[in-house]
Order: C-alpha cells, then sequence, then structure tokens
C-alpha cells in the first residue's frame, strides 16, 4: 500500500482524507472536529443543525408561524443558530489541527442567506465550503467575500465546466479542490443527468480523468480532486494515488464516519448499519428535490414504491383508452378498463383514497396515510428552494405553479425524525452503496465501534 501523503487544502497541508458532509445532524461538531484532530478535513453539516439549552439538550425544531413565510423565516433562524454552534463546537475539537469545512446544499431553502449568517459569526474558524445539490454559482463569489476556500460538489467534467464559464473563474484563487461525487455509488441525493442511465453505474476513473483535462484547460493542473462515493478500502484505490496522470487526489468518506463513537447518529441507526447487505442500499427519485438520491430500502422506501405502484392515469372527460368511469372521491373519473379493475381492487384492500398527481395520475393510499400526507403539505416551512412534496418554491410566489406530488414526502420531518432517535425502518435513512461492508469488514467484527481517530488510522493502512 503506498503512502498517503499530506496534501494541501484549504491553504494547510493536511492528510488528504476528507469527511462527508451528512445532511441534518448526520455530521456535527463533535464528529468533524474530530476528523480534524486526527489530522484530516472535518466536515460541518450546516443544513438545519443541531443548537443546544443551557442545559445541552437539543432544542427541538417546532415552528410556530402561521404560513409558511414565516417558518421559512424561523428555519432560515434555525439553520444559522445551528451551523455557527456546530462551527464552534468543531473548532474547538480540532485544536487546530487539519481543516475545518462547512457543507451546505444550494438547493436547501435560504441557502446563501443560511452561508452568510454562519460565515459572519464564525470568521477564522472556517477554511472552507462545500456544497453541491445543484448549480452554486454564487458559490465562488460568496466564499471571495470571506477569504474562504471552496469546494464545489460536481458529477462531470461538463458541470465543472458551466460552473468555471459562469462564476468561478473570476475567483480562481479561492478554488480549494473539485469534489467529484459518483452519482452511482454516493450516499444521499446524486447528480445523475438525463442521459445517464440509474441502472448501469459507470467506471468513475475515466470520468475523473476527464474533470482533470477540463481543469488542466483552465490552468487547474495542482487543485485537488476529492473522490467522493464508493470510497471504503483505500487499496482499491492505490492505482489513483501519486498517478500523474490524474494529479492531485484525495478521498472523502461519507458512509463510514456514521459509525463511529463521535458520531451523532443514534444507536439504533448505528446497529442497522451493522446488518446491512450487498443491495439493501437504493437509488430512488422519491425525492422532493427531483434528484435522485441512495438510501436504505427499508419500510420506509417500500412504501413509497408501493405508493407509486399503485397510480393509474385518469380524465376528467372520456378519451382515447380512458372511458370507464370510476366514482373517486364522489366525483365520476375515466380510466382505462384494466385500470378500473385493479383500482377497485386496491379499495378492497383499504386503500380507499385516490389522490392526483401532477402527471394526471391517482394514487390510490389508506385514509391514515391521506391525512398524514395533507398534514404534511400543509405544515411545509420551505426547506427546499423548490419542493415537489409541497409546491414550496423560495420565489415572490412561494410556489413552484404545479400541484404539490403525494408520490413524494417531506424530507426535512423523516431526516430530523431519524436523526434524533425516530424509527429507522419508517424514515429516511441514507447511506452510500458500500454501507454493506459494515457487515462484512474484520474491522467491525462483535459490533465494534472505533473513535475517529481509530477509523483514520484503519483507512491509512489500506483497510
Amino acid at each position: 500500500m503506498k503512502a498517503l501523503n499530506p496534501m494541501l487544502i484549504s491553504g494547510r497541508e493536511v492528510l488528504p482524507l476528507v469527511e462527508g458532509g451528512k445532511g441534518i445532524s448526520a455530521t456535527n461538531g463533535i464528529s468533524s472536529g474530530a476528523w480534524a484532530a486526527a489530522g484530516g478535513v472535518g466536515t460541518v453539516s450546516c443544513v438545519n443543525a443541531d443548537s443546544y439549552d443551557e442545559n445541552g439538550n437539543v432544542i427541538p425544531q417546532i415552528y410556530h408561524g402561521r404560513t409558511r413565510r414565516e417558518r421559512h423565516e424561523e428555519l432560515v433562524r434555525y439553520a444559522i443558530e445551528g451551523g455557527i454552534t456546530q462551527v464552534r463546537r468543531a473548532y474547538e475539537m480540532a485544536c487546530g489541527q487539519g481543516r475545518i469545512h462547512i457543507n451546505v446544499l444550494w438547493e436547501m431553502g435560504g441557502a446563501e442567506r443560511v452561508l452568510r449568517g454562519i460565515l459572519d459569526r464564525t470568521r477564522e474558524m472556517v477554511h472552507g465550503i462545500t456544497c453541491g445539490a445543484g448549480m452554486p454559482y454564487r458559490l465562488s463569489e460568496i466564499a471571495a467575500q470571506y477569504k474562504v476556500y471552496y469546494h464545489p460538489i460536481v458529477s462531470s467534467a461538463r458541470a465543472f465546466r458551466a460552473l468555471w464559464k459562469r462564476a468561478y473563474r473570476k475567483y480562481a484563487e479561492w478554488l480549494g479542490s473539485v469534489v467529484y461525487e459518483d452519482p452511482w455509488r454516493a450516499g444521499g441525493h446524486n447528480g445523475l443527468s438525463n442521459s445517464e442511465d440509474p441502472e448501469k453505474p459507470e467506471d468513475p476513473y475515466p470520468r475523473v480523468l476527464a474533470l482533470r483535462q477540463q481543469m488542466r484547460e483552465f490552468g487547474l493542473d495542482d487543485t485537488p480532486i476529492i473522490m467522493a462515493g464508493g470510497v471504503w478500502y483505500l487499496r482499491d484505490w492505490e492505482d489513483w494515488i501519486d498517478n500523474p496522470e490524474l494529479g492531485p487526489i484525495a478521498f472523502q468518506y461519507g458512509t463510514r464516519p456514521l459509525l463511529t463513537k463521535e458520531s451523532p447518529i443514534p444507536e439504533a441507526w448505528k446497529r442497522r448499519l451493522l446488518e446491512l447487505r450487498k443491495g439493501d442500499v437504493k437509488l430512488h427519485q422519491f425525492s422532493p428535490t427531483g434528484f435522485y438520491s441512495s438510501a436504505v430500502r427499508n419500510e420506509f422506501l417500500k412504501e413509497l414504491e408501493a405508493r407509486s405502484e399503485r397510480q393509474i392515469a385518469f380524465s376528467t372527460l372520456p378519451v382515447g383508452e380512458l372511458t370507464s368511469p370510476l366514482l373517486v372521491n364522489r366525483r365520476e373519473l375515466y380510466v382505462a378498463e384494466a385500470d378500473r379493475e385493479r383500482a377497485l381492487q386496491w379499495m378492497a384492500q383499504g386503500y380507499t383514497e385516490a389522490m392526483k398527481t401532477p402527471d394526471h395520475t391517482l394514487i390510490f393510499v389508506t385514509p391514515e396515510k391521506q391525512q398524514e400526507i395533507r398534514t404534511d403539505q400543509a405544515d411545509c416551512m420551505g426547506c427546499l428552494s423548490q419542493c415537489q412534496f409541497s409546491n414550496w418554491a423560495d420565489n415572490e410566489k412561494n410556489s413552484t405553479g404545479r400541484k404539490a406530488d403525494p408520490r413524494s414526502f417531506c424530507i426535512q420531518k423523516t431526516l430530523q425524525d431519524i436523526a434524533h432517535d425516530g424509527d429507522v425502518e419508517n424514515n429516511l435513512m441514507f447511506a452510500g452503496h458500500g454501507a454493506y461492508h459494515f457487515a462484512t469488514d474484520p474491522f467491525y467484527s462483535n459490533g465494534f465501534v472505533p473513535t475517529v481517530k481509530q477509523l483514520v488510522d484503519r483507512i491509512l493502512t489500506g483497510d
């Protein structure tokens, strides 16, 4: 196994090992500070991070506003205060070692306001910003204003080219790295394009090489590329280390740090990770963001799959194949004859409520599930810049202009729940596709849970 030499990242030579920032409260100041203290780059998730009361208890993010806009303002305040709290904890935990990055999603509601609000009050504590989930053109300008490095997350050379041409070339000195996130293997939201087949993962090497070649055209020969998604055993990537064709390469770990002593996720979540088998993580398209995402195929995902399978096309007037009448919510609609028979079977099984989708289809759910969906939609607090589930949009009308889609779910609700002792089977559980290694890697034998330092030391051996 080749030695992994220090690399210049965000203004300092550190181990080229980066902790991936994982959404709502799954990566916090303690876990990120510990990663930095071990000599790498810790990444604080600033997506609605936790704050604490005077007794050290997590402050529940409860919304009191009567309108979505009022609740959205509450969400932004929670996000800023939580982000500041976690950055300060990470900075203290790191004791001056490594680097501290913060992670935000460009498609989260109020992303720029949250980012500025955190940076305003954590000067010199934050060394870099990672950002993906969309095309964050404004990221470079904000980073330059605060004199911190920016690390955009992309899944193709084409995406980086667009970012560079439009904005990043103006602030090249603050470009700390480019994070290549494998859209088939990474956990959480993925950047699959319409031209890529979700069922056919591509070899990351040619894609990263294409990214490096594009960067070289822009004079970015020495800017690191951080490989993210599918990284578990470093020995599997030995040919990438000190490879002149690829240039400087660092490695990001998102899933493995979930199972550490410092990881803030609940014990039930950690135990569930140890039980995963190959194929248990599914790439799906139910997210209200519209992006593909990877998560454990638990009861939560299975219910979403079943909900969409109980779906038929309809019309308000007989047209084409849609000529068979079906009484739905005391109104006669028209469906295909075969679909009418299916709908009657679903209704006989208890899925008596039909909900319209933006695509002129009906899905059939139980009365309890219908009430849950409607309540979640009504309680929307605008956690995304645009939400398919509630039709919220961060614009003047606060609307996408489309009907809310009952085939999706409230992502804020479920991620807050699972991160704070919620049911691991009935909530969204993000994970990378290599999470099955927890059950097969001897390092985790007999349920062993390492400290962050033990994990980093293990990674450096190649295992």
